[in-house]
């Protein structure tokens, strides 16, 4: 019954703001475009047609073709399943990353929890994108790397999360009750701890999505993740740069659906937080 009513209660909050309802909105949008890809893009991303090249947005390709002839709209479509793919491995990855180190330094502290932060703090140290730079010169460039290197890259955040929330929930009584019976720690940390720390887990977890895409089509539009015959929005900007003087929808349409996609995580994110967030309570 009290699980009823806090979700009641979590769907009311959510409900009640506009701009994450938009959020989710297009987030359901892009999810669907990715899974019905084959069905809906009008044409092959990968067909090339050199009697098509440069074409503006007319009735037969509604965005346009690229420098190759390829239907715009087409490979846009199939970029939602790059930008999916690379967000949920991404930060799944760090939150997994991220959950197991928050964990063990909330619960344990004392030596242990020194060290995981001290070395947290010296990830948060190094540029970020340098990094990323550094390891796939080493690597390669490849989607399945790119999702790899940004989920080890940013798993910091999420460790700072989870140990706050455990440094205040171990002291509660129910963990208490649990080690009077004898309940092994890692059931503690993961059945009983665990569950209760996971809302600001996971509003992070959907504003990191938002910003592995935006990583990886930095990365893509530097030559650097995902490799053409492969649509994605950061490699199609690419291709918009180098004709930008005589084909402005190759810039336009990929850059809208970044903004669009990246702002809708945020606005999910930031509607998540406000549902979850007790303090909010009339």
């Amino acid at each position: 019954m009290e699980k009823s009513t806090l979700l009641s209660d979590f769907a009311y909050r959510f409900s009640r703001s506009p701009l994450a309802l938009a959020g989710a909105a297009v987030i359901l949008l892009l999810f669907l475009t990715a899974v019905f890809a084959p069905l809906i893009a009008p044409h092959s991303p990968y067909t090339i047609h050199t009697n098509d090249i440069l074409l503006p947005p007319s009735g037969a390709h509604l965005f346009g073709t690229d420098d190759l002839g390829r239907d715009v709209l087409s490979r846009m479509i199939y970029s939602a399943r790059i930008s999916l793919l690379v967000g949920f491995v991404a930060v799944g990855i760090a939150t997994v990353i991220g959950i197991v180190i928050g964990a063990l330094a909330g619960y344990y502290g004392g030596w242990l929890d020194s060290v995981l932060m001290r070395f947290t703090d010296i990830m948060l140290c190094f540029p970020t994108i340098f990094l990323i730079l550094a390891v796939i010169a080493i690597l390669g460039p490849s989607i399945w790397n790119i999702m790899v290197i940004i989920g080890v890259t940013s798993w910091m955040g999420v460790s700072r999360l989870v140990r706050a929330e455990f440094l205040t929930l171990k002291e509660r009584d129910f963990v208490m009750a649990s080690k009077a019976v004898g309940a092994r720690d890692m059931r503690i940390i993961f059945r009983h701890i665990l569950p209760n720390a996971m809302a600001p887990v996971l509003v992070s977890a959907v504003l990191g999505i938002g910003g592995a895409i935006l990583v990886e089509s930095s990365l893509s539009f530097l030559g650097l993740g995902v490799q053409p015959p492969t649509p994605s929005w950061g490699n199609m900007l690419t291709a918009g740069k180098d004709n930008i003087e005589i084909a402005w929808w190759l810039s336009l349409f990929p850059g809208m659906a970044i903004l669009i996609t990246v702002l809708g995580y945020n606005l999910l994110g930031e509607g998540l937080q406000d549902a979850l967030n007790p303090r909010l309570k009339e």
